[in-house]
């Protein structure tokens, strides 16, 4: 309850400055992130400490001695929390990490570490998430972790190392580039960051950052026409998602050579992308303009309801109120202005990250439900439904037919090439 209300109170204030712009864009993003890191800390070190009078201390070796050691969690942040860049209204993406194997001490009974720190994760993810008579505190999202959501809810160190240097695709690096610890204990983390950071960014210029982001555009934007979010600011043409992967194009292209890149927060890599002469200052100056505009109109829709939205309001009160949050006398000025970023935004886009095959390349004549299906980016419910609109009289067999396929150790075990040309 304590933590609920502190969360509101901080919010309204939060929300309340943004809105009368008493702060900037930076102030907002950094207030929500910090509301965010404490109260995640917060609430792991309270139930940590509960944790460990039921079932005893974890023990097992300091990832910086060595020494047999009590054990505590490592939380990473990971998207705008990660980049200190949270929504005013935003769910929480999350992975938790623990040092070492070993056995809990001064219990009942010896537990594994792991399910230790499983527990602990659940039971923080009741703290933040669960919707109570006071709310909630952040929704919080775990999918982020290696295995989605099938894999374990806390993994150690060693886990992690070998998962993404042995199986990270392509999403989960770009994902990476914004991880931070953003509580649990600092000292450990700053480790599991050095391991990770490998994985990240390579000693050598690796183009290849290129076809990977064009892939990832590709799956948003079937996404987009499939669901029809073309007046989302986040994911639509000329939208947040484009200026993120310019930028992020640069960081995991040049970042392993250019130390410069190895930074969270956008604003900033935009600075150092036109200090080493690798944007324009002309592109740098409206990809700068655009993000700060779309930041702006992103926390106006979610601000007047605390709610987690990017879709531009249809009705004419909302229109009006967020035009006159956005500083517009109406809807139109308002819709005029985003228009010319969005226009920018995705010429830049074009320039940068598309190439001319992709220009030229002829519209391909297979449905994109059939990507989307077969790459997994629908749910199963969504998925069932689209085959049954294609006519199939069994989707649930088909649908576990293609999923067992996917998942067979032929497909898995193709090389890069190969795949690429099956998904193709």
């Amino acid at each position: 309850t304590a933590l609920r209300q502190f969360r509101r109170e901080s919010q309204f204030r939060i929300i309340w400055r943004d809105l009368m712009r008493w702060a900037d864009l930076h102030e907002t993003m950094a207030a929500a992130s910090m509301l965010a890191d404490t109260c995640i800390d917060g609430a792991l070190n309270w139930l940590y400490d509960t944790l460990c009078e039921e079932l005893g201390t974890p023990w097992g070796a300091d990832p910086v001695t060595g020494e047999d050691a009590p054990q505590k969690m490592v939380v990473l942040g990971m998207g705008k929390l990660g980049g200190r860049e949270l929504n005013v209204s935003s769910d929480i993406d999350l992975i938790f990490g623990f040092p070492s194997k070993g056995e809990t001490r001064g219990g009942r009974r010896a537990l594994d570490n792991q399910q230790f720190f499983i527990r602990l994760g659940q039971r923080l993810i009741q703290a933040l998430d669960q919707i109570t008579a006071d709310g909630f505190v952040f929704r919080t999202d775990m999918r982020l972790r290696p295995y989605g959501q099938s894999g374990a809810l806390a993994l150690s160190f060693a886990a992690l190392e070998t998962y993404y240097q042995d199986q990270g695709r392509d999403w989960e690096r770009y994902a990476m580039v914004k991880a931070r610890v953003v509580a649990g204990d600092q000292r450990a983390g700053e480790v599991l960051m050095e391991m990770l950071r490998p994985f990240v960014y390579r000693k050598y210029i690796d183009f290849s950052a290129f076809e990977s982001l064009r892939a990832m555009k590709a799956m948003i934007s079937r996404e987009v026409r499939r669901k029809g979010l073309e007046n989302n600011i986040k994911l639509g043409s000329g939208g947040i998602r484009e200026i993120e992967f310019v930028v992020q194009a640069f960081q995991l292209i040049r970042g392993g050579r250019d130390r410069e890149l190895q930074q969270r927060e956008l604003l900033n890599i935009l600075k150092e992308l036109e200090e080493l002469e690798l944007l324009p200052s002309p592109v740098v100056k409206e990809l700068r303009g655009a993000y700060i505009f779309l930041r702006n109109l992103e926390h106006a829709l979610q601000g007047m309801e605390d709610k987690q939205t990017q879709i531009l309001p249809d009705d004419e009160l909302s229109q009006a109120r967020v035009a006159r949050i956005m500083g517009y006398d109406d809807w139109s000025a308002c819709q005029e202005a985003l228009e010319e970023h969005r226009q920018k935004v995705a010429k830049h886009f074009s320039d940068i990250i598309a190439t001319e095959e992709d220009d030229e390349a002829p519209e391909s004549p297979v449905d994109d439900g059939w990507f989307e299906l077969w790459l997994a980016e629908m749910d199963e419910s969504a998925a069932l439904q689209w085959l049954e609109e294609q006519g199939f009289d069994a989707p649930e067999a088909s649908h576990k037919r293609l999923k067992e396929l996917r998942e067979s150790r032929t497909v898995q075990s193709l090389q890069t090439q190969g795949r690429r040309r099956l998904n193709q």
